[in-house]
């Protein structure tokens, strides 16, 4: 008899190897925004377990992110050598899988009066169509 993987809860940004990288980057964003990838760097660097991801990888995991609509580049900001930097923030999107992570789901049916709980499941029954 096969054993199948269970579906979780967790979203899919908050999963595998870089998890940890992507929610650093929400929290350092939901924080303060917009910002450059290096004034993110930063910040990486003031943390204690996050301080030896290098540069080069922050920059591919924001570029990646960036992609699948989770930062949006918001505009620049000149540096010092004369060049521009892009400035990034949350979009809807990653600010409603932040909302999710943290939330506790069960509490909230348990919980919801039933004019939040008939929103909730309009909000979702619209995603099956």
């Amino acid at each position: 008899m096969s054993r199948r993987k269970e579906k979780s809860g967790k979203l899919s940004v908050f999963k595998g190897r870089q998890a940890r990288l992507n929610r650093a980057i929400f929290h350092i964003l939901a924080l303060k925004s917009p910002q450059a990838t290096w004034d993110i760097f930063k910040q990486f660097r003031k943390q204690k377990d996050l301080a030896h991801i290098k540069y080069s990888v922050l920059i591919r995991r924001v570029k990646a992110l960036q992609e699948v609509d989770y930062l949006m580049k918001v505009g620049e900001r000149k540096t010092r050598p004369g060049s521009e930097t892009a400035l990034y923030q949350l979009t809807p999107r990653a600010e409603l899988a932040i909302a999710l992570d943290q939330a506790n789901l069960d509490k909230f049916i348990k919980e919801a009066d039933y004019h939040r709980i008939i929103s909730a499941l309009e909000a979702f029954k619209n995603l099956k169509q």
